[in-house]
């Protein structure tokens, strides 16, 4: 049995099953670990979906900002963006059964010494506390009042972490965290206009992996979100959104001995597989 973590998919289906294939991704002995985004900008969402949902058990997501975006906007809770490729899953037979099984994902998932999340982590969670505050997410997420959710989940504020927050603005906070940051202070006030390059963070902030004596670093976190990092591959982190939608690979690593697949995308074909 292997367990392969994989990047950004963003609606590149095509991409998505030659990268399977390159892995010989067996669904009956093997797992599939996704860093979320798996809709949005590329052409084939609604494929994407379908065929995670059609792995059951073997795959398991957490959920991205752009997975959540395509949930408000079905809820017609905000407008689409000028950007979005979401219509395909609008517009679906089965768009109802594909959003619901959408709508039951983690935010966050840990088992043994890994950790999956979109984005990140802020410095005061340890992997415990991270657990608990992803789970009240997603019992937001699940629960009748869903809908009441989805409209207080945008904004930038507050921008850091208070044990004493409460309602929506508590929600909107940790699902910033795990689902939108990139960098944020030594003491976790996040940033979110930010999507550089690491060696252009703006004065005073840091990648969040890289913040001294952050709660979460016994953990190997994987993330994704972060196209303009590229892959990185650290004792603690694991960061694979390589930017198959903007023209580099789709990857994935395989987390027993950290090999790395890699497929081109569309507009260059080549499949690569790293030693």
């Amino acid at each position: 049995m292997a367990t392969y973590a994989v990047g950004d998919i963003q609606g590149c289906c095509a991409e998505f099953r030659q990268l399977l294939d390159l892995m010989r991704f067996d669904p009956s002995a093997d797992q599939l670990w996704l860093v979320g985004d798996l809709v949005n900008r590329g052409p084939d969402s609604a494929g994407v979906l379908r065929l995670v949902k059609s792995l059951g058990a073997a795959a398991l997501t957490v959920l991205g900002n752009h997975d959540l975006h395509l949930l408000a906007v079905a809820e017609g809770e905000v407008e689409s963006h000028h950007s979005d490729t979401l219509g395909d899953v609008l517009a679906a037979p089965d768009r109802d059964e594909l959003l619901a099984w959408l709508r039951e994902q983690r935010l966050l998932h840990v088992e043994g010494n890994h950790l999956l999340v979109h984005a990140g982590l802020l410095p005061d969670w340890s992997v415990t506390r991270a657990q608990q505050l992803a789970g009240e997410v997603e019992a937001a997420l699940r629960g009748p009042d869903y809908r009441k959710f989805l409209a207080h989940m945008y904004g930038n504020h507050p921008d850091h972490w208070d044990d004493g927050l409460t309602g929506y603005k508590r929600l909107r906070v940790i699902t910033n965290a795990c689902t939108r940051m990139r960098i944020c202070t030594p003491l976790g006030g996040m940033e979110f206009k930010f999507k550089g390059l690491a060696q252009n963070v703006p004065a005073g902030y840091l990648p969040w992996f890289e913040v001294p004596g952050r709660a979460s670093a016994g953990a190997t976190v994987i993330c994704g979100h972060w196209s303009a990092l590229g892959l990185k591959i650290a004792p603690d982190v694991i960061a694979l959104d390589t930017g198959c939608l903007w023209g580099g690979p789709l990857s994935a690593v395989r987390l027993e001995d950290r090999k790395l697949f890699q497929v081109s995308c569309a507009a260059s074909p080549v499949a690569k597989d790293w030693q």
